[in-house]
């Protein structure tokens, strides 16, 4: 089995679990007295920067170091290079659940994005009841009209959505409408040994030559560049045409710690946004 089908495998028991939890009728009547939605295209278009994401794992890059885990909030909203937060929701995977968004809602004053494998209308409803203010679809993961079925529900429930791209024909499959775009440049159909967690050798799941599909992104869409973007490339994804790019391994691993390589990144995109602008 594909590492992604084992993925959505385990989410979905995740789902039947929050179920019982919580039915529907309770998140709908939570959702009444959620906090207010911030605008998320909104803190995108005001200069390039950075959706940082915060998680305690990943099954690509292993344990996140605790201390920066911990001081992820402060730091983030303290940042002026990010723009949103990108908090995982998927708990068996990632390490952190809906409750973390909610607290991360509250730690910080700028737009939250749910960042999950959603495949069907109770986490959208979820997503909104415990604060989100986007949430991303993966459109390599949905059928056509469940993907319009979620983002329709989205939108009337007031959050934006991230379309996660990965090909042209992705793309192409996003619904009409759609302002917020994706490019990641993971293989997620790749195998376990693929994503097996190394200290040694570069992430073999990663094709930085797939933020290229760019070119396939509808003019005047806000564009973001996913997975793998190093601060000596962004000069690059700027230059191509990206407005902000997602992070999160590189800032949880640091070794110098998590305001250390914010630092890094605010030099970077400094420096990259005086070079695009000669």
């Amino acid at each position: 089995m594909a590492f992604l089908d084992e993925i959505l495998e385990r989410k979905r028991t995740e789902i039947a679990a929050a179920k019982k939890l919580r039915d529907l009728g309770v998140l709908k009547r939570m959702i009444s007295d959620a906090p207010s939605l911030r605008s998320f295209s909104s803190a995108l278009t005001n200069g390039f920067g950075l959706i940082a994401e915060i998680k305690r794992r990943s099954p690509s890059g292993g344990e996140m170091r605790r201390k920066n885990v911990e001081q992820a909030p402060s730091a983030y909203a303290n940042s002026p290079v990010v723009k949103c937060v990108s908090v995982l929701t998927n708990s068996t995977d990632f390490g952190m659940g809906i409750e973390d968004l909610s607290k991360m809602k509250s730690q910080i004053q700028k737009p939250i994005l749910r960042k999950d494998f959603i495949i069907e209308e109770y986490q959208v409803y979820e997503a909104r009841a415990f604060g989100a203010d986007a949430l991303l679809l993966m459109v390599n993961v949905l059928e056509r009209e469940n993907m319009k079925r979620l983002f329709n529900l989205s939108r009337e429930l007031g959050m934006e959505v991230l379309f996660e791209a990965h090909t042209k024909e992705e793309i192409e499959a996003i619904p009409e409408g759609a302002k917020l775009y994706g490019i990641n440049s993971r293989k997620f159909k790749a195998s376990n040994e693929t994503f097996a967690y190394s200290t040694k050798g570069p992430d073999l799941s990663i094709e930085l030559e797939t933020f290229s599909l760019i070119k396939h992104l509808p003019k005047g869409s806000i564009k973001v560049a996913e997975s793998g973007v190093e601060p000596s490339r962004f000069s690059e994804v700027m230059q191509m045409g990206y407005d902000a790019v997602l992070v999160g391994t590189s800032l949880l691993k640091a070794k110098k710690g998590i305001e250390s390589m914010l630092s890094n990144f605010e030099q970077a995109i400094a420096s990259s946004s005086a070079t695009v602008a000669r």
